[in-house]
């Protein structure tokens, strides 16, 4: 892997070249400021209608921003030159629902029948919260945010379902209600957070040990704030155990030319 620290990474096209070389590896959290990041499910286009649906159903977790057409790797409605087989830094690719490899690379896996749906991500709220003077600790920590399974079961749509996955960033009280009215302005990248406070309401048992993303720092008085997670779609594909699904490593998201301020107010 070639350095990309002498890149400049705040512009999404150069932030996508430095991912599709092979230069940028780790997660996209903080990249490209101001700029939507996409969660990605791939998969054939039999199961497309079926995952229409559950996103549908399931808008916290899966708020949709495009989906392309069968077989086409460019989701133009977001931004120029983007193909989906280079320009994410890590997939997972599961087969029969289990994760089965990671990769920097999927151009060998395209077919020609595969859909692909692009998620709002929680990175660009964010960007909202750090523009409004908030610490989003996971990022002044240059980590990826800790995420949990929990117990709250989703809307299913034929093979899909399953239970919903939250994202955690820790607040003070006062900045906590502060960070509720501010994404509550973004529901197409996850809106308002589903809880906060009590982690064993949820299911969560250890919130030092997240399911995925990076072990939090919570100082004493912060309250725990969760918010529903693009990684829910991996759930429900656990759940659906189709012969082969590819989907973006956690925390490892797709940018896009897309304005953050653009998502806001639905």
């Amino acid at each position: 892997m070639t350095d990309a620290t002498s890149t400049d990474l705040s512009q999404p096209l150069a932030a996508r070249q430095a991912i599709h070389r092979g230069e940028w590896q780790r997660h996209t959290s903080g990249l490209a400021p101001g700029y939507a990041q996409a969660n990605l499910v791939i998969l054939p286009a039999r199961y497309a209608e079926d995952f229409l649906r559950f996103c549908l159903r399931n808008p916290r977790a899966c708020p949709l921003l495009d989906v392309t057409d069968s077989g086409d790797p460019h989701p133009r409605a977001l931004g120029h030159g983007i193909d989906l087989r280079h320009d994410v830094p890590r997939y997972r690719i599961y087969r029969e629902g289990a994760l089965n490899e990671e990769r920097t690379d999927i151009g060998d896996l395209w077919q020609d029948d595969f859909v692909t749906f692009l998620i709002g991500c929680s990175f660009s709220f964010e960007d909202a919260l750090i523009a409004d003077g908030l610490e989003v600790r996971h990022i002044h920590l240059d980590r990826n945010v800790p995420m949990y399974r929990t117990l709250i079961p989703l809307d299913p749509s034929g093979p899909f379902g399953g239970n919903l996955v939250v994202s955690m960033r820790p607040f003070r009280p006062a900045d906590a209600i502060r960070a509720i009215q501010i994404t509550t302005d973004m529901p197409r990248v996850h809106g308002a957070p589903v809880h906060l406070g009590l982690p064993a309401s949820l299911g969560i048992a250890d919130l030092a040990h997240p399911d995925f993303g990076d072990s939090p720092v919570i100082n004493d008085d912060e309250l725990p704030v969760f918010w529903a997670c693009g990684v829910t779609p991996q759930v429900a594909i656990e759940a659906a155990r189709l012969p082969l699904v590819i989907t973006h490593s956690p925390g490892h998201m797709l940018i896009t030319d897309i304005p953050n301020q653009r998502l806001k107010y639905g």
